[in-house]
């Protein structure tokens, strides 16, 4: 048969992985300072665009979009044309994916520090990014299904199920959740509210954990794992079990997010009942990886690569029994909300994802370069920095998780909370988190190792822009050996892309559909009413300041959190919440219910000044709030986008809505007045946030029978 000559496109891949490397390093610097500043707030730098509720956000998307998004292209474009036996189908669109992509990263990292968020997790971005996002996936998607239909190889590798699976999901996944209503260029409101809103978002958050940090790595697993060891894939049987099964009961775990929320209890009950059985697929996958290895354990020991793929895969197989684990509602109770989440998220994302990377990095670079790795000492070296600073970062947090959440609920003998004060539940994990710190500073150490041995290693060699290779061409009129219905389903893409759309779609509809349509899952209560004009400027600067990545507004219904905070919170008290600001963490106490529980002078002085009024504190001060102003020429815009999308504001209200909003503000300047001779004006941002807070968990009055003894 005679054989065709073409070149892999090398070059595409290399600027991924210099992209990868240097949104690595930026990521993870910015992440080292938000960890510093829980313990030293003076790392707040006393700057509106450098606060923790700022770059929060920013080091996540720097890391999940950024650092792993390129790392999954630069693995995807190499393994692709070798699994196809071709090059990639568009060399235009292939450059039209890296620098859309890095033009994205770009203007998330200009628009997230300048308080530009949706503060909606993992989806901060705002509209119009998030419309070149799905552009740029398209594009994505399209020079790699064209890449499948003009193979060289008629059999669709196991991998490359798995990067299919990737973009469907994702695309699926970011357009619904992305639904919002502009208001301006830079200013959306989520098109859902409260509970509908937290149970898209968090469909959303968990699938793109499953979406993009995981079935890519597993497809880039399947890859580069039997290359490196140089071995096949233990079970074929194995991987079509555990790919059909991990792709459709992923995508119901989502509310395991949200137990003991607002969230309908059926909902909460379906995530719990499939987050358990995401254990079977997950493991299933995990040991297909390891059991590759049989017979290669004394490379192991020797080889750097696979010292770090064997880690990465044991972290997949940790993180992915822990978060069935902290599914169950027992577990969540304690668990949700602390650091405990956190040390589980870094365990994937430092062990899984990170350490993929670095042993792919490790291995890709001498072969693209026609050389040998500089220094195999030095990659070890790394590997056992990156191991510590995995061990110093998760263990803290995990004994830092459980002292909180012990502490939150102790209540004394007489009855009473222990440690009614937060901020002493607060203090003593500080250690804690100084110890978070020196992991997150040891890992960054290993990157900067690999990245010298890696550029000497460069410097050794040549670098392969196009590799030569040459293949047969693919029959048409080829016969289909019987190899099970699986073989004859790899070798129809479209009708394999279509079934893995119909597995993902399931969950996500049943869950959706009901909630969206039954009424009753989300009951209303007629004394909720909308914000005001005043208390919206004020929600739109907690939402710019990031306040959601430190605090939640969900009171669940435990005696500890009633005692403390005040009455559960009800599922209707949130129909006008767009979007949700429930939040993921407490780092500070829930303020759902601190509306009305302070003077307006105590919020004035806490926000310029944290620790004046709460000693120890370590949130940081916000005295721009008190030299700016809002911008009253944006409150008819943001009256009708939410009545476009089914907030009850009489039609004409815009035209008297800052009248309103005056008449508020002056009453709360003259409260300052009155409270501690205080003088302000009534346009300070300060004023509409102390509107905004005044006004939480007041919209429903509790009835006396309903308040317990202790309370």
């Amino acid at each position: 048969m005679e054989l065709e000559k073409f070149s892999y496109d090398n070059k595409v891949v290399k600027y991924f992985m210099v992209a990868t490397v240097i949104f690595g390093v930026v990521g993870m610097l910015v992440g080292l300072t938000a960890a510093i500043q829980l313990f030293y707030p003076i790392f707040n730098f006393d700057l509106e665009y450098t606060t923790f509720g700022r770059i929060r956000p920013l080091h996540t998307n720097a890391i999940i979009f950024a650092f792993v998004g390129n790392a999954m292209f630069a693995g995807v474009y190499y393994s692709l044309q070798r699994l196809l036996k071709t090059r990639m189908f568009s060399d235009a669109l292939s450059w039209i994916n890296f620098w859309g992509w890095q033009l994205i990263i770009l203007a998330a990292a200009i628009t997230l520090p300048l308080g530009l968020t949706t503060s909606k997790e993992y989806a901060e971005l705002e509209w119009p990014i998030d419309i070149a996002i799905a552009l740029i996936w398209v594009v994505f998607g399209v020079n790699m299904i064209g890449t499948i239909l003009k193979r060289r190889e008629r059999h669709m590798y196991v991998a490359i199920w798995f990067y299919i699976a990737t973009f469907v999901t994702v695309a699926v996944l970011h357009i619904v959740n992305s639904f919002e209503m502009p208001v301006s260029l830079f200013k959306s409101y989520s098109w859902y509210a409260g509970v509908q809103d937290a149970l898209v978002q968090w469909w959303y958050g968990h699938n793109a954990v499953a979406f993009f940090l995981t079935t890519p790595f597993l497809g880039l697993m399947y890859y580069f794992l039997p290359k490196a060891a140089n071995r096949p894939v233990y079970s074929y049987k194995l991987s079509i079990i555990h790919f059909w099964s991990l792709i459709f009961i992923y995508i119901w775990a989502g509310p395991h997010h949200l137990l003991y929320t607002s969230l309908p209890d059926w909902a909460q009950s379906l995530g719990v009942v499939f987050s358990i059985m995401l254990i079977a697929p997950s493991w299933g996958g995990m040991l297909n990886g390891l059991l590759t290895l049989r017979g290669a354990w004394d490379r192991v020991r020797e080889d750097p690569v696979l010292k770090f793929m064997v880690v990465a895969v044991t972290a997949y197989g940790m993180a992915t029994f822990e978060g069935p684990m902290l599914s169950l509602k027992n577990v969540n109770a304690i668990a949700h909300y602390t650091d405990w989440i956190v040390a589980h998220v870094h365990i994937g994302g430092l062990g899984w994802n990170g350490f993929l990377i670095f042993g792919m990095m490790y291995w890709l670079v001498p072969r693209m370069w026609g050389t040998k790795l500089y220094s195999v000492s030095l990659a070890n070296t790394h590997f056992w920095i990156g191991t510590l600073g995995i061990i110093f970062y998760a263990l803290p947090l995990y004994v830092a998780g459980i002292t909180q959440s012990l502490m939150w609920k102790e209540f004394n003998a007489e009855g009473f909370l222990e440690y009614k004060n937060f901020l002493e539940t607060v203090v003593q994990i500080l250690p804690m988190y100084m110890l978070r710190a020196v992991g997150g500073g040891l890992y960054l150490i290993g990157v900067f190792v690999m990245i010298y041995n890696i550029v000497k290693t460069a410097g050794t060699g040549s670098f392969i822009a196009n590799e030569e290779a040459e293949a047969p061409a693919l029959l048409k009129e080829q016969k289909i050996h019987s190899g099970g219905w699986h073989t004859v389903l790899e070798r129809k893409p479209v009708l394999f892309t279509v079934l893995t759309v119909v597995a993902i779609l399931i969950g996500g509809v049943i869950e959706m559909v009901p909630t969206f349509l039954i009424k009753s899952n989300v009951p209303t209560i007629s004394s909720v009413k909308p914000y005001t004009p005043l208390e919206l400027h004020g929600r739109d600067l907690y939402i710019r300041e990031g306040c959601v990545s430190c605090h939640s507004q969900m009171v669940r219904p435990f005696r500890s959190e009633t005692e403390r905070y005040g009455e559960y919170s009800k599922a209707g008290e949130f129909v006008y919440d767009h979007p949700f600001l429930w939040g993921s963490k407490r780092t500070g106490p829930d303020l759902h219910r601190v509306g009305a529980k302070y003077p307006d002078s105590w919020h004035y002085y806490h926000m310029l000044d944290p620790s004046s009024v709460s000693a120890g504190s370590i949130m940081p001060p916000y005295p721009w709030l008190y030299e700016k102003s809002i911008d009253k020429s944006m409150t008819a815009d943001m009256i009708n986008a939410l009545r476009t999308i089914g907030v009850p504001y009489e039609e004409g209200y815009e035209n008297v809505a800052n009248d309103e909003l005056d008449k508020q503000a002056a009453e709360i300047v003259a409260r300052l007045k009155a409270e501690d001779n205080i003088e302000i004006v009534p346009e300070a941002e300060i004023v509409a946030l102390i509107a905004y807070l005044q006004r939480l968990g007041t919209d429903i009055k509790v009835k006396p029978e309903q308040v317990s003894e202790n309370q």
